[in-house]
């Protein structure tokens, strides 16, 4: 897992057709992971977005990972999850979701924390944010000397989140950030193709 991890707004959810148009630029743009992430309670609706989304995914050989929702990405046959400190244990998450589906863990800016995702069988750790957040304006600080002492840490992908662009991107993947995560920067912009492209160029420096 290397590269632009697209995060959907609940708003763009909100909209089917138009989120399926946004990811697929995306994807095309170069994002190498899909987050559903979809905070309403329209189970239909979801169901059938996750499914429609995991074949866009396939099209382009990128994994769709939906976020905290276990049973969702279970009937929806998404490549994972991506839990949050209050969502469902790793443990109980593993086994519903057997060995081969993706689990991605929220560490904040804990390095306890990702050291201890990692001993329970995480498959990514999330690190932020690293910078102001609209998605998320009260999210915890992460640092780079964070990130530098969990990249030494562990062997597992990193992912970093919280207010990342094009423009300050670069220091994070140096630090050892494999995954770069953005929602507005990706699904805000009005060239979303183009925004994606310029957060994977990150990665190809």
């Amino acid at each position: 897992m290397r590269g632009l991890y697209a995060i959907t707004p609940t708003s763009l959810c909100l909209d089917p057709p138009r989120l399926l148009d946004a990811t697929e630029s995306a994807l095309r743009g170069g994002a190498r992971l899909i987050q559903y992430r979809d905070k309403t309670d329209d189970d239909t609706r979801r169901l059938s977005s996750v499914r429609a989304l995991r074949a866009l995914c396939d099209r382009y050989r990128a994994r769709l990972i939906v976020n905290d929702d276990v049973d969702l990405a279970l009937r929806g046959d998404a490549h994972g999850v991506h839990l949050g400190l209050e969502d469902l244990s790793l443990i109980e998450a593993r086994a519903r979701l057997g060995p081969a589906r993706v689990i991605g863990i929220t560490c904040q800016d804990s390095a306890a924390r990702a050291r201890a995702a990692g001993e329970g069988g995480a498959d990514y750790l999330a690190l932020g944010a690293f910078f102001a957040s609209r998605t998320k304006p009260d999210a915890r600080h992460a640092t780079l000397d964070l990130l530098r002492a969990v990249r030494i840490d562990t062997s597992l992908p990193i992912c970093a989140i919280g207010g990342i662009t094009p423009a300050n991107g670069a220091p994070l993947v140096d630090a050892g950030a494999d995954l770069i995560a953005a929602v507005d920067g990706v699904f805000g912009a009005a060239d979303i193709e183009t925004a994606a492209r310029d957060y994977a160029r990150l990665f190809g420096r």
